[in-house]
């Protein structure tokens, strides 16, 4: 039996004023790291977030904290070479993964960032939820698809969330939703839930923010 997706509805109020309160705390960049070794302690949960380069992964955290500077966006695929760890509160890490999909970058660089991807999936027992960011002007790529096989074979659930969602019209917008649905339909990690976000209009913050903040 094929899975049903959905878009996420608008949060509760409880959960709502839990994500508010989450990311009205203290938010700060902790350390980028280019090895295993040096990642922080597993001491607090910790959701991450995926997406090919220029997808708009910096700035829909910086959208989510509220800190327009705090994540580096860059116009520049593959830019963010390293993990990338923020603070949201006190239990709470937010992990800025390197974009993938690397066109202009050398094939050894991006064997490393694939290798480093890869052991910080399978290994980080504190990891709750990845996000796998996908554009909605273009829906899922191969390259999307190769992290969400990743995401399956490490038993990471991972839920999707459309970026840039202002930046194509309704019916375009449907089209691609459809799309989304159907590629997930084939990935068992897949959460069943789609989040359709703009970071300049706001839209679908609050929905994920209070998912972030109501992980168990």
């Amino acid at each position: 039996m094929q899975m049903q997706f959905n878009i996420a509805e608008e949060p509760e109020a409880l959960s709502k004023e839990k994500g508010r309160l989450l990311f009205a705390g203290e938010t700060d960049f902790v350390k980028g790291v280019v090895a295993m070794d040096g990642v922080p302690d597993a001491d607090r949960m910790e959701v991450c977030f995926a997406g090919r380069s220029n997808v708009g992964k910096s700035t829909l955290i910086n959208a989510l904290t509220g800190r327009k500077g705090l994540a580096r966006a860059s116009n520049t695929p593959g830019r963010t070479q390293e993990i990338n760890y923020f603070t949201a509160g006190d239990e709470h890490y937010l992990v800025d993964l390197p974009g993938y999909g690397y066109a202009n970058a050398p094939l050894p660089v991006v064997e490393k960032w694939q290798r480093l991807l890869k052991q910080y999936l399978s290994g980080r027992q504190t990891l709750r939820r990845a996000f796998v960011l996908i554009d909605a002007r273009h829906g899922v790529k191969k390259v999307d698809e190769e992290i969400m096989s990743l995401l399956d074979s490490s038993a990471v659930i991972f839920q999707a969330v459309l970026t840039k969602a202002d930046k194509v019209k309704e019916k375009e917008r449907f089209e691609v939703i459809e799309q989304v649905k159907s590629k997930l339909a084939a990935h068992p990690a897949a959460y069943p839930e789609l989040v359709i976000t703009s970071s300049e209009k706001g839209w679908g913050i609050e929905t994920l923010r209070a998912i972030i903040a109501t992980l168990e």
